[in-house]
């Protein structure tokens, strides 16, 4: 078996009420003066009310939308301006990708405080890098981590509940995409054998407590099992990819989403969104129907999406899965970590999911 790198979680995690006070003595203590906090507007009005009272020695710079090269070059040029000594993300999964990507360039510590369980970004030392029209290139890993996560649940409970969804899409794709990695292997390591353990984590607790902790966000109640659900997102999917390395991070869910973004009517769409329709074609792709048939009605309780039609494509399907096939199945993409993996039999894979979720909803009688 090859040698992997552990990267477990960050240095600090903390998710309870004032888990951002805790974040201010850990920048004390540590002896950092000025940062550079990066976030995007909405996240910003959520976050400010939870921000201000620290009084906090920091530059406030909004993002471009992107995690982009030339959105990591603009951001260390005003952190080298300031003369920062950390960095401090507050957002989503972008505004954490380029703020992590900035903190790498810059060997600066960075700090997250996630306004949105909408992936895994907070505790992962990787960033997935878009163009600035969105269209996905690659990711690196990094060897630095987060020096601190904090998260409040006053502030995750407040953001809307489609992210929310997209984070338990995203997160459920761990355990399918892990598990066919190590299918193959004789031994696996204690680091594998707790990643694959984590990967079951995420599936069980999401398929058990997702719907109900979707319905306490609409709501507005922090309850038990909503915390459980975004520590799943946050912490126990992070810990996959961080005790797996490249045998628990993406295989071919990942790579229906990075094709997907080819098609300028998924834009609209969130990233878990996405990648949970890719959930359904990797299963489509190795005839796994059973379990496309059970995860469906899960996938309907939430809105995730199971066909093209559920991501705005409505016309020349045949064109657009030949597209997003394509570009699925790029030399460097993941989804070969299954094997060789043609444009051929992801339009097939992409064609048949389509037909076999039609024919359920013309027989339930949608």
């Amino acid at each position: 078996m090859e040698a992997i790198k552990v990267q477990g979680t960050p240095n600090i995690y903390r998710h309870h009420d004032e888990a951002l006070t805790d974040m201010k003595q850990v920048i004390e203590t540590q002896g950092l003066k000025k940062g550079l906090l990066v976030t995007g507007t909405a996240s910003f009005n959520v976050a400010e009310p939870f921000i201000t009272p620290l009084n906090l020695n920091v530059v406030i710079e909004r993002y471009n939308g992107e995690c982009s090269r030339e959105e990591v070059d603009r951001l260390k040029e005003k952190a080298e301006a300031e003369v920062v000594d950390y960095l401090l993300a507050v957002g989503g999964g972008k505004v954490i990708d380029v703020t992590k990507a900035t903190a790498a360039a810059m060997g600066l510590p960075y700090f997250i405080v996630p306004t949105l369980a909408s992936n895994c970004a907070a505790v992962t030392p990787l960033s997935v890098f878009y163009t600035e029209d969105g269209v996905f290139t690659d990711y690196v890993v990094f060897d630095q981590a987060a020096f601190m996560v904090a998260a409040e649940p006053g502030i995750l409970i407040q953001t809307p509940t489609d992210y929310l969804r997209a984070g338990i899409g995203d997160t459920l794709a761990k355990w399918y995409e892990a598990k066919p990695l190590v299918a193959s292997l004789t031994h696996q390591s204690i680091a594998v054998k707790v990643s694959q353990q984590a990967a079951k984590l995420c599936h069980d607790v999401l398929i058990t407590h997702g719907e109900a902790a979707l319905s306490d966000q609409k709501t507005k109640q922090i309850t038990d099992q909503f915390i459980e659900v975004v520590d799943t997102i946050l912490l126990a999917s992070g810990m996959v990819g961080g005790f797996g390395e490249y045998y628990g991070r993406i295989s071919g869910a990942h790579s229906i989403h990075n094709g997907l973004t080819v098609l300028a009517e998924t834009h609209q769409y969130l990233h878990g969104d996405k990648v949970s329709y890719g959930i359904l074609v990797q299963l489509s792709l190795f005839d796994e129907w059973a379990e496309i048939n059970q995860l469906l009605p899960f996938y309907q309780a939430l809105g995730l999406p199971t066909s093209f039609s559920d991501l705005g494509i409505q016309s020349n399907l045949e064109e657009k899965w030949q597209q997003v096939a394509r570009h699925a199945t790029c030399e460097a993409e993941s989804i070969h970590l299954l094997g060789k993996v043609t444009p051929d039999l992801v339009h097939h894979a992409m064609s048949e999911l389509e037909q076999h979720v039609l024919r359920l909803r013309k027989d339930d009688g949608e």
